[in-house]
């Protein structure tokens, strides 16, 4: 349930069996964030404009996957997922960094820029 147009991507949907390939994989291309969401979660829905955003900002610097946990349990077990939203910021195959709950715009920037430009990635 994106908010996106069609064929955006920038911003794309993932599950259990591409995430090795879309995400990790093509992590080592640019930086991927993974948002671990799910419908019934309130704070996902009201976090998923602000993520979006900040990607369309971004003009495909960064990417945004989104892994809904109802049907991806094994993945969100796999990286320890324990709240949502929860996510992820993968680059180079790694995670770089996390948080969990609703997060404003100006926050979300902050946190791109803190663990990119430590990594040298941004």
């Amino acid at each position: 349930m994106t908010h996106l147009q069609p064929g955006s991507d920038w911003i794309f949907d993932v599950d259990e069996h591409g995430f090795q390939t879309r995400v990790l994989d093509a992590s080592r291309e640019r930086p991927i964030l993974v948002d671990f969401w799910a419908d019934w979660c309130a704070p996902c829905l009201a976090l998923a404009p602000h993520l979006e955003r900040v990607i369309r900002e971004e003009q495909g610097g960064i990417r945004l996957a989104k892994l809904e946990v109802d049907d991806n349990m094994r993945v969100a077990g796999h990286f320890r997922v324990r709240g949502f939203p929860t996510v992820i910021l993968f680059s180079g195959g790694e995670e770089l960094g996390r948080f969990s709950g609703a997060r404003s715009s100006p926050w979300l920037r902050e946190f791109l820029a803190e663990h990119l430009d430590a990594r040298g990635a941004a």
